[in-house]
């Protein structure tokens, strides 16, 4: 029997968000100082669950039996899954003005600072982006790791480009496509946070695209490159001239160099 305080704590914390033809669970706001830099930032942090098999799981089911997700979740093993984030900043819903950033997880490159990517300097220069802009929000793409191929294959990618494979062959000779990632749920919890346009941290067309096709605002895009060096141009090379990422400034002049 779950104890009627826990779930009478939960209860304003948790939404089910539609998607397609599933439901998402969103856990959250929850305060989240952050450290910048040395400097502390507060976000407001959200967790999302896609719903497949879950209690109030049905497409547009606005009940939500708390006590039994609460039940399932010791059983779930959660922890051998992935479950994406979000860190929004400011008056997120409210303000005229946002920047979001869809960020796929890097585990080499978020987490160990890897060189080889330019992903720990996306994901810090996005966030620090955005807090200064004032509202925005952070979307950590957990099931993007290796533009959506999963890290023991994104290992495997890796050991072929060290043979002289760029990373677009190396996912093609695994049997992948060059980009397997998908921003329905994500756009999905963006529409449940926020209704008024946004502008979009990206060199990525795709990206742009997805919003826009979904019917998202998008008010225009900011790039973001940086952190250039030996160890990853010519991975940065290959996402322009072989994914289309679109070059600005400086790093049009280097990629033609």
């Amino acid at each position: 029997m779950i104890n009627p305080q826990i779930t009478e704590a939960l209860k304003d914390r948790i939404q089910i968000v539609p998607s397609q033809d599933k439901s998402i669970y969103l856990v959250g706001p929850i305060r989240l100082p952050v450290n910048l830099d040395g400097e502390t930032v507060i976000f407001q942090w959200y967790c999302w669950l896609r719903c497949d098999n879950m209690p109030g799981a049905e497409c547009g089911n606005p009940n939500i039996d708390h006590a039994s997700i609460i039940e399932m979740l010791s059983s779930s093993n959660l922890a051998e899954a992935q479950q994406s984030s979000v860190l929004v900043y400011g008056d997120f819903k409210g303000s005229p003005d946002a920047l979001i950033r869809m960020h796929s997880i890097c585990h080499t490159g978020d987490i160990f600072g890897s060189k080889r990517c330019d992903c720990g300097y996306q994901l810090k220069q996005s966030m620090k982006m955005i807090a200064a802009h004032g509202t925005g929000a952070l979307f950590y793409l957990a099931n993007h790791e290796g533009r959506g191929i999963g890290l023991f294959s994104k290992a495997m990618a890796y050991v072929l480009q060290e043979q002289g494979l760029d990373t677009v062959e190396a996912n093609l000779e695994l049997g992948f496509e060059d980009d397997m990632r998908n921003y329905d749920d994500a756009i999905a919890v963006l529409n449940q946070l926020r209704q008024l346009p946004v502008t979009l941290i990206t060199n990525n067309p795709r990206k742009l695209e997805a919003l826009k096709r979904s019917g998202a605002g998008v008010s225009g895009r900011i790039p973001l490159w940086g952190d250039i060096s030996e160890f990853n141009e010519k991975y940065l090379k290959t996402k322009v001239d072989r994914s289309g990422h679109l070059g600005s400034g400086p790093m049009t002049n280097t990629m033609t160099e």
